[in-house]
């Protein structure tokens, strides 16, 4: 499903959950308008057939920041099908909307390659189940490696000091997955997304709170390199043939 090309530079960022109405599309958006707000021009790769990114992006004015986007729910007889993935040259950052019921091989080939799996959750009782099906998919289908620490969790639309809330972070921390950010249930997200705009690019003294979970997210993000790296490291370990057992000095002397 990934265009090929720059496997190895390309922060490539998959947002999944198998429920629609998770906050996917939200999350896809702003962690792309907050890269396009650093000046780092990212891409956005579509893959619901609802067309919400694209849809985003279509109201975002020419003036922001650039965002570039790919249409990949959408088949064309008149061109193949890496051309139409195709992400131009330089982008740094690959952010993946994807869709609800992904099969099985759909859901191993969209997060073969990815740098990180980010998986956003609300406090619904159905999300809960529908996540805890989908981190399990992730981890013994896809074949997700721990060790590699790309899988994170998102809470979304959360409203603190509730019920609902309370039950969803225990649920999170049952899953032994990383919950990088909280995200509250607030009418920003609802009026970025109607302006084709990221949280970022609303007047700060408004979103505060949100730019500061929203980076959390992105410094997480961030760090794909380094946590890919520790994963090599410990792979090499593993394989390493043992040493050699040292010889103590009674060995060397003579009976």
């Amino acid at each position: 499903m990934l265009n090929p090309s720059n496997k190895e530079s390309q922060n490539r960022v998959v947002i999944l959950n198998p429920k629609g109405g998770s906050g996917k599309s939200t999350l896809v958006t702003n962690i792309a308008a907050c890269y396009a707000h650093r000046g780092e021009a990212p891409a956005i790769m579509d893959y619901d057939p609802q067309g919400s990114s694209m849809a985003w992006l279509e109201r975002r004015s020419e003036t922001l920041p650039s965002i570039h986007g790919i249409a990949a729910y959408k088949k064309s007889i008149n061109a193949t099908r890496s051309w139409q993935l195709r992400v131009p040259s330089g982008t740094l950052n690959l952010v993946v909307d994807s869709p609800a019921g992904l099969s099985h091989d759909d859901l191993r080939e969209l997060t073969r390659d990815a740098s990180g799996i980010l998986v956003p959750v609300t406090p619904s009782s159905m999300d809960i189940h529908a996540t805890a099906r989908c981190i399990a998919d992730l981890l013994l289908v896809a074949k997700v490696n721990r060790n590699e620490r790309k899988l994170a969790v998102v809470a979304n639309r959360t409203r603190k000091h509730t019920k609902s809330f309370s039950r969803l972070m225990r649920f999170l921390d049952s899953l032994g997955i990383p919950i990088i950010a909280v995200l509250r249930d607030t009418q920003n997200f609802v009026r970025s997304a109607e302006k084709g705009i990221g949280i970022h690019e609303m007047p700060p003294s408004r979103v505060r709170p949100d730019i500061e979970q929203l980076e959390r997210v992105v410094d997480w993000l961030d760090g794909w390199q380094e946590r890919r790296s520790r994963a090599l490291e410990l792979q090499r370990r593993k394989n390493a043939p043992p040493r050699p057992a040292m010889l103590g000095k009674s060995q060397f002397r003579s009976a």
